[in-house]
């Protein structure tokens, strides 16, 4: 089954090359999501403090557990580390766990290379300052940040620690100072914005790559950023009739033989299913090299709107 392909991180532990995002998932769809994506052989799912639904992942995961439908060793769960936290890792670990009802983690991501004010352990609020910008805390170094990550698997509570929205400088930067590497960067990459540079550094230093918005967003990032959809692409909409199927699984198959992990996101039964059944087919090189054509450079995931202050700029 499609879930079970995997990449094998530098501590020997795996991780399914598909994933299922839950980020915008509101909590009373959670269940239904959860249950459908492991009867379709999902064996991944990235959560986040932030997207304030580690409740009710908890609640079915639980109720899967209980049912037999899946053992907790045979799922791998990524959660996230808000920015309001940086100064509180093992609290706002052991908050994460305790909603997702979980005795460890498989992998703890820093969500973003910045610490804001602290807010209360799991609130993950964004607090602006006075002039309605970020209001990013100046006392926690990224350092300090990893140190305490690295303690995080000492004591047990994780089994991998990584970074994400990381860019080569501050990934540079982690593998120099860090006595537990990183075994993982999730970034936005999709056919417009391919980061070859990036993807490339961190793979040669043994960091494996995770997509987030591996299909460019789609509809939620047009709506919220104003983004573009590669998936209208005329390049990638004819290799999807070439190969008879959907631009998203021309996508993202493109990022699995990039060797990059996918975590599409979706609610819909239909779309769930086409996102996994992507390994009964692969893409000639003369077709992988028509889709690096595709690369406009362009970010659709963009937190500038609500923070009053680009990051990436």
């Amino acid at each position: 089954m499609g879930g079970e392909a995997a990449v094998t991180l530098y501590n020997g532990h795996k991780m399914p090359i598909v994933g299922l995002g839950v980020w915008r998932m509101d909590g009373h769809l959670v269940r239904d999501l959860i249950f459908n994506a492991l009867h379709l052989g999902y064996r991944h799912f990235d959560c986040a403090a932030d997207y304030k639904n580690e409740a009710e992942v908890g609640q079915a995961l639980a109720e899967a557990f209980r049912q037999g439908l899946v053992k907790r060793e045979e799922i791998f769960i990524t959660t996230k580390l808000w920015n309001s936290d940086h100064g509180h890792v093992l609290e706002a670990c052991k908050d994460s766990l305790k909603k997702l009802q979980l005795e460890y983690l498989d992998l703890y991501l820093i969500h973003f290379p910045v610490a804001t004010r602290h807010t209360g352990v799991g609130t993950t609020d964004s607090a602006l300052d006075e002039d309605g910008m970020l209001d990013i805390d100046t006392t926690v170094s990224l350092e300090t940040t990893w140190h305490a990550m690295e303690g995080l698997v000492s004591a047990g509570l994780v089994r991998s620690i990584g970074i994400s929205n990381y860019d080569i400088f501050l990934t540079r930067d982690c593998l120099a100072y860090s006595k537990i590497k990183p075994a993982v960067n999730q970034i936005e990459t999709h056919p417009y914005f391919q980061r070859e540079s990036l993807v490339k550094f961190c793979q040669k230093h043994g960091i494996a790559i995770t997509a987030h918005t591996p299909l460019g967003g789609g509809v939620a990032n047009i709506e919220w950023f104003g983004s573009v959809s590669c998936l209208e692409d005329p390049s990638l909409q004819t290799l999807a009739k070439k190969y008879n199927r959907t631009p998203a699984q021309i996508a993202l198959r493109w990022g699995i033989q990039r060797n990059t992990i996918v975590i599409p996101k979706s609610s819909k039964m239909e779309r769930l299913k086409e996102n996994i059944d992507v390994f009964d087919f692969e893409l000639s090189k003369e077709d992988m090299e028509a889709i690096k054509c595709m690369d406009r450079k362009m970010r659709t995931n963009n937190p500038e709107k609500f923070w009053g202050l680009d990051l990436f700029a």
